[in-house]
């Protein structure tokens, strides 16, 4: 049995993959000087990753009999094309909320002890700048009540910070409490039309001055535009991001460059242990489908 992952990056996370596999399944990564839809041809088993699988790539692959993304967004997945195929849509929910929850905590961290510049004042040998804040008695707003939202909140507990969170039901009285009211706003929703732009130019305005903002969700949730503007004007004191526009990124840009904005390759869920986790799901679900069994995180 073929599987294909399909990802442009993560490429370590394969090897994970592979040692897990039942017996008698290949995996293969996609060569990308060929296109997706001919590299299908034969691949029972697709591992989207960040690729796009589109009604085009669903329709070329002829044997395939299960879409597994080894991660827990599905917006890059035509579902309706997969429904019309009965192609089964899988996740890996739940895997990786520890590992985001932690990053979206280091974030906050070197936003408030002012990482990039303490770097360049180590390279100074300046001793004792810059001064930074204590998180201790500040307030925290998630956006989304989900695992990695949850998991953040008890950490930033145990700090001792105040937090409060809206969900996608929120009013939006709660909304401009949430945040008027935070010290930093941690973004933890998935990528949907109704989230996409969510934090805009008016979302900035009513955030209060000096706050941070840190994204390890999806980098179109936030207005680039926007971002840069409330940058710029200094209403947001800083911004942690691990997900971007484009990826891969531009490493010269300069929004990545400022002396307040911390950024990631895109690692929130890459640790041993999250990878461990997703490894065992994907095999579980390849086996499952193997034996004809029920499968899980079943998305469509």
């Amino acid at each position: 049995m073929r599987v294909l992952f399909c990802g442009s990056g993560w490429l370590p996370f394969v090897d994970v993959l592979a040692r897990g596999l039942p017996p008698g399944c290949e995996m293969t990564l996609w060569d990308r000087s060929i296109p997706l839809a001919r590299a299908v041809a034969g691949v029972a088993v697709l591992m989207p990753s960040n690729a796009p699988i589109d009604a085009g790539v669903i329709a070329a692959a002829d044997q395939l009999r299960l879409i597994q993304q080894p991660a827990a967004g599905i917006e890059n997945v035509d579902l309706d094309a997969a429904r019309a195929r009965a192609i089964p849509v899988c996740n890996a929910t739940g895997a990786n909320h520890h590992s985001v929850a932690e990053l979206a905590l280091f974030f906050m961290l070197a936003l408030a002890r002012r990482l990039p510049e303490a770097n360049a004042a180590f390279a100074a040998a300046r001793i004792g700048e810059p001064c930074g804040r204590e998180l201790r008695g500040r307030r925290l707003g998630i956006v989304g009540r989900g695992r990695s939202g949850s998991a953040l909140a008890a950490i930033a507990e145990g700090l001792g910070m105040s937090v409060s969170a809206v969900g996608s039901r929120r009013t939006e009285a709660e909304w401009e409490r949430l945040l008027g009211e935070s010290d930093a706003v941690s973004i933890h929703c998935p990528l949907t039309p109704a989230t996409r732009g969510l934090m805009d130019d008016r979302a900035f305005s009513l955030m209060k001055p000096g706050a941070f903002l840190i994204n390890c969700a999806r980098g179109p949730v936030v207005d680039r535009a926007a971002l840069e503007r409330a940058l710029e004007r200094g209403r947001l004191g800083g911004a942690g991001l691990d997900v971007f526009w484009d990826e891969p990124w531009a490493p010269d840009d300069s929004l990545y460059r400022r002396a307040n904005v911390v950024v990631t390759p895109h690692i929130a869920g890459s640790t041993e242990e999250c990878w461990a986790r997703i490894a065992a799901i994907a095999a579980d679900n390849i086996d499952r489908l193997l034996r004809g069994a029920e499968l899980l995180h079943r998305v469509a």
